[in-house]
């Protein structure tokens, strides 16, 4: 195996320093990872570099950057941690070296479609707390010496300052975004139910003994339907807003799921029960916190009420460890461009337009199931209509019957 001659003191510095100057100057992430690479490469004489970013509520590796191995970041590469060459560096926290990838656990397929024959890899570690893994490969075999393995690591060291650095202020520009974006579309939104309940005051208070019995009918309707907007609204936006805040943990008890749902349908759905039909086993029962999950399935049925069609099912299915619980409508669908935005505070798609809702109903369906330790997934009708599955960790879950 190739191995070149052992780097002095001063050019160990001096390649060092390169990483340094590009780890603490003002670069966007994208840019910073970016000249990072470049110097890492170069640092190790290496001919591939990359770097993956903890996403910490999936628990995995994701492939941000790359030198030489472009295609890892372009498909998406994930990596869980604890498993293969990345997962491994960034569960023991100390660098790994593979000198035969052909002959490794390498989950990433990419790395040997490129021909890489070597690895070293350091984690990311800023503060205690791992943030990615970077690592370099040669397409010749090669043994990594002592004083290389050291560099990298000194690198990993500075390079994850520089990278939490950017994380944070891409961090607080998105807060940032989202506040502004909080106060805009809560004010626009409220706005509306709020001017119908005080038109309705204002012509009861000053026409009170004129108003016909059809009038006065009508009036109470159009309040009682703005009030409901309005506290939806006010619901959302404090259920946004405890996420920020930390509630306190939920507790998980055995929930009769379509009793659950049988009983929060003349409530959260006044008028719409016949467009809605129930295929959930009699018996089944799910481990979840009650509230968490009517918040859940509230939503998530009441965006496809909104903007979907009827019918609207709602199936459920034990097995395989989890619970999942499927809503199904036949409307138009959702665009591809926006299916990527679908749980992003405040999003809303043109289709939306004239709709009610601030965009927070799905963002606040996701966080809910995360708490509870699972997933909100989004698939495409075929041909129409979307689909959102509840997945929900169960213990000792067994097949329901159909």
């Amino acid at each position: 195996m190739a191995e070149g001659p052992a780097l002095s003191d001063i050019e160990r510095l001096r390649r060092l320093q390169a990483v340094t100057d590009a780890a603490l100057a003002h670069l966007s992430l994208d840019e910073l990872l970016d000249q990072l690479l470049v110097r890492i490469r170069d640092a190790l004489e290496a001919d591939t570099s990359a770097i993956l970013l903890l996403d910490t509520d999936r628990n995995d590796l994701v492939a941000r950057a790359a030198k030489g191995i472009e295609e890892e970041v372009e498909r998406g590469v994930r990596i869980p941690v604890g498993k293969g060459f990345a997962g491994r560096i960034a569960a023991e926290r100390r660098p790994v070296v593979l000198e035969d990838v052909d002959h490794a656990d390498v989950l990433n397929p990419i790395l040997r479609e490129k021909g890489i024959k070597s690895l070293l890899g350091a984690p990311l570690i800023a503060r205690g707390r791992v943030m990615g893994v970077v690592h370099v490969g040669t397409l010749a075999p090669r043994h990594f010496r002592a004083d290389e393995i050291e560099l990298l690591e000194l690198v990993a060291e500075r390079a994850a300052i520089g990278v939490e650095r950017s994380l944070l202020h891409e961090e607080l520009l998105r807060l940032d975004g989202i506040r502004q974006e909080f106060v805009a579309t809560a004010t626009h939104e409220l706005r509306t139910p709020a001017s119908v309940v005080y038109g309705v005051a204002k012509t009861l208070v000053e026409r009170k003994d004129t108003l016909d019995p059809k009038t006065l009918s009508g009036l109470i309707e159009a309040s009682y339907d703005a009030s409901v907007r309005l506290a939806q609204l006010i619901e959302d936006l404090l259920d946004f807003s405890r996420f920020d805040s930390m509630i306190p943990d939920l507790a998980l008890a055995p929930v009769p799921l379509r009793k659950t749902m049988e009983e929060m349908m003349p409530s959260v759905f006044p008028g719409a029960p016949e467009q809605i039909a129930l295929e959930i086993p009699e018996a089944m029962v799910v481990m979840s916190d009650r509230a968490a999950l009517e918040r859940i399935l509230g939503n998530v049925v009441r965006n496809a009420i909104v903007h979907g069609e009827p019918p609207i099912s709602i199936r459920a299915a034990l097995g395989g460890g989890a619970a999942r619980i499927s809503v199904v409508d036949r409307g138009p669908g959702i665009s591809e461009w926006f299916a990527g935005r679908l749980f992003d505070p405040f999003s809303r798609s043109n289709d939306s337009e004239g709709k009610p809702g601030v965009g927070l109903g799905l963002a606040i369906a996701q966080s809910y199931a995360r708490r509870l330790g699972g997933e909100l997934l989004y698939q495409p009708g075929r041909p129409r209509g979307a689909t959102f599955v509840l997945v929900l960790p169960q213990p000792d879950a067994q097949e329901a019957p159909a």
